[in-house]
């Protein structure tokens, strides 16, 4: 059954001086301020379209990482991931680095790591970002 999820921005004023707020619609979870300069310059307590496409993907990315195990009869303790987004002003988003730990009984580290690349590929975020660059570190890893 598919499901549709939705989150709304509103924007006031030119894209260099204005500023907008972005809200999460469909968990009803928030709202939180963006701006230009919040993007392509230091946070300063807004978000960007780059942060809030990083916690999308590290969230799929673990999920997937964590069914793949899953499936394979090695279900892990934990999994954790962060995605790294690079905007670069006037090109766009060049590149993603997931970075992935996690603790997995019964299993060795190159097998976490080959896990790991196959969740990578199949994750359904990694699939709609096919044209960035997207590549994998694994951080840690205990068996």
């Amino acid at each position: 059954m598919a499901t549709t999820r939705t989150a709304r921005a509103h924007w006031e004023g030119s894209l260099m001086e204005g500023a907008g707020q972005v809200a999460l619609e469909s968990s009803g979870v928030g709202m939180f301020d963006v701006s230009w300069a919040s993007r392509a310059n230091e946070a300063n307590g807004k978000t960007s379209p780059e942060e809030l496409l990083g916690a999308a993907h590290a969230t799929c990315f673990s999920m997937a990482l964590t069914n793949a195990l899953s499936k394979s009869g090695t279900p892990p303790t934990s999994i954790d991931t962060s995605a790294d987004v690079t905007f670069q002003p006037g090109t766009g988003i060049t590149g993603i680095v997931l970075r992935v730990s996690g603790t997995v009984p019964g299993i060795t580290a190159q097998e976490f790591a080959d896990a790991a690349e196959g969740a990578k590929g199949g994750c359904p975020v990694s699939q709609a970002l096919a044209a960035t660059p997207i590549s994998l570190e694994v951080k840690s890893f205990s068996g």
